[in-house]
């Protein structure tokens, strides 16, 4: 069985484990990728790969399962995947600790106005304030899947109130109540915090505009951890412009890298970083140990952990 890595990281730690089961090839760039792609049974692959994986897709396709190395698997959705007959698997799980420990951060950054407070140190001011407590504050988590699950148990163990909105209204342990999507205008008034975890669907895409901005509740803060393309980024500025949001925390964006002559970095009250949110050290260890469990599952002919409804473009609960 023939397992290739179409990445441009080093290979996945941990993969010798299948030393004498399977024969592990990397591709690395473009070369070499339509003759590795028609000898594979098992193809994993990180979501920037995909318009060189469409280019050389073979026909017909020996491939019997793709596994992606992320989360989000929206990039991954081209035709010879989205219409495939095998199976795919995705990341789910592994980053959900530290994608929530970030929003932990962004949350007390500005409950407790660091960013002034660092912007003060720099001038060498001295300034007395009072900060607000978070205990009690109200969080609406955009997209209750594992990784807003994970969110809203760690904020609710700080005593917020945590609500969610998915595909469907639930009923959910980690969260105070969970929607429906549709009713996301109606929520968003009463949030603190607006925290974007969400999929990228053809429902997602520039979900935050104009409109929902306005929605708002007036200093309100704004997180995103999803997808850079749920948010319409002209809407976001016209936003942070006119006094209404408190700040915004982005690791996420509709371009990436994020150009440096972009009006987001002149931003005081914005936090960004380079779409690592949920990349502890560590994180490509446990990349590679979940892929070998979940092959062994294959080699076994058990159900594949982490499957992708590949019409909808996210995993499944």
């Amino acid at each position: 069985m023939t397992v290739l890595l179409a990445e441009d990281e080093p290979a996945l730690p941990g993969l010798e484990r299948l030393r004498g089961e399977a024969t592990i090839r990397e591709v690395r760039g473009d070369n070499g990728l339509v003759e590795a792609l028609a000898e594979t049974d098992i193809l994993v692959v990180t979501d920037f790969r995909v318009e060189a994986l469409e280019a050389a897709w073979p026909d017909p396709c020996p491939i019997r399962w793709v596994h992606a190395t992320s989360a989000g698997v929206d990039a991954l959705m081209i035709p010879p995947i989205q219409n495939g007959d095998f199976p795919v698997t995705n990341a789910s799980g592994i980053f959900d600790r530290g994608i929530a420990e970030y929003v932990l951060g962004a949350v007390l950054l500005f409950a407790k106005d660091t960013l002034t407070n660092l912007a003060l140190q720099r001038e060498r001011r001295w300034r007395h304030r009072e900060t607000t407590l978070i205990r009690g504050a109200r969080a609406l988590v955009v997209g209750a899947g594992s990784i807003g699950r994970e969110i809203a148990t760690v904020l609710g163990a700080l005593g917020m109130e945590v609500i969610g909105t998915a595909r469907r209204a639930r009923q959910d342990s980690a969260f105070a109540r969970v929607h429906r999507q549709e009713d996301l205008p109606a929520l968003l008034g009463d949030a603190d915090y607006v925290i974007v975890a969400a999929p990228l669907t053809e429902d997602t895409r520039g979900l935050f505009d104009d409109r929902h901005f306005r929605l708002m509740k007036p200093g309100a803060v704004f997180i995103n951890v999803g997808r850079g393309a749920v948010v319409r980024t002209g809407s976001l500025l016209g936003a942070l412009d006119s006094g209404r949001l408190a700040g915004a925390a982005l690791d996420v964006f509709e371009e990436e890298p994020l150009p440096p002559e972009h009006p987001l970095w002149r931003y005081p009250n914005v936090m960004l970083s380079a779409h690592m949110a949920g990349d502890f050290v560590g994180w490509r260890q446990a990349l590679g140990e979940q892929f070998v469990d979940n092959f062994q599952r294959w080699r076994r002919g058990q159900p594949l952990a982490n499957p992708v409804d590949t019409a909808r473009g996210y995993g499944r609960r």
